[in-house]
């Protein structure tokens, strides 16, 4: 587990554009079962969180679509909500870091670490415009 003090900055990248920080397992179940949909952002101390991930999932809010809900949950951190969030993430693998889009509760659409690692932000941000095009 990584020390607070080292994610709190990293977390404040997605508080501060409006997703939800997830601790438990109940708060995810909470969060995937709302109407609607809602982006989860499996968030990580990796470089591609930092440079691809965090950056792509926050550009992906400026279209004129966009989640009902944003939620986030940290690798390393916060094991029972990560945990609770990957087994909604199945047949995937656990990854990290990882986005996935719920609709009604229902997986429609994500992006594991090896769709992140090594793509620009930009690219991340239209792959997720595309689903929300579609599912939103």
């Amino acid at each position: 587990m990584y020390p607070e003090e080292m994610v709190k900055p990293m977390r404040a990248e997605l508080s501060d554009a409006g997703f939800e920080e997830l601790y438990s397992a109940g708060a995810v179940e909470n969060a995937i079962a709302k109407s609607g949909t809602t982006l989860v952002v499996v968030n990580s101390v990796c470089g591609c969180a930092a440079r691809n991930a965090r950056p792509g999932a926050k550009t992906s809010l400026d279209g004129e679509k966009k989640p009902d809900h944003l939620v986030t949950v940290f690798a390393g951190v916060d094991k029972e909500a990560v945990d609770a969030a990957r087994g909604f993430m199945f047949p995937f693998p656990p990854s990290s870091p990882s986005i996935a889009l719920f609709k009604d509760g229902e997986l429609v659409h994500m992006l594991e670490r090896h769709h992140i690692e090594g793509r620009p932000a930009e690219l991340i941000a239209e792959n997720l415009k595309d689903a929300y095009a579609e599912f939103c």
